[in-house]
């Protein structure tokens, strides 16, 4: 699947209980805090391992820390593959996904005069 409107490249699952999804960054700042503590606590809601890795650095983080998603600066135009694995990983993909699609459901400032 490749929708670059919203960056997605493609996912996969697996009946036995792995899932991935791979998108572009295409939030103006990147991941930056808010969308990072939204972002990791909708992972942790999820009983399976979730995990990232930033522009096919083959690095893969865990997705529940604030700490290592911080930390991982996570830029616009950047790569970001998330994988799960684990009791509802397909699920967890899919909503993760929808949150990156949504651009975090953050509200655009208005322009005066466009």
């Amino acid at each position: 699947m490749t929708d670059k409107r919203h960056g997605v490249f493609g996912g996969t699952s697996s009946a036995d209980g792995n899932a991935s999804v791979e998108l572009l960054i295409t939030h103006g700042v990147g991941l930056h805090a808010r969308p990072s503590v939204v972002f990791t606590r909708l992972a942790k809601s999820f009983p399976c391992t979730i995990e990232i890795e930033v522009n096919r650095s083959g690095l893969w983080l865990n997705a529940k820390s604030i700490v290592k998603v911080m930390g991982a600066r996570i830029r616009k135009g950047s790569t970001l593959k998330i994988r799960a694995h684990g009791l509802r990983a397909e699920e967890a993909i899919a909503v993760l996904e929808a949150l990156f699609v949504n651009d975090f459901a953050e509200e655009r400032p208005h322009v005066r005069g466009a």
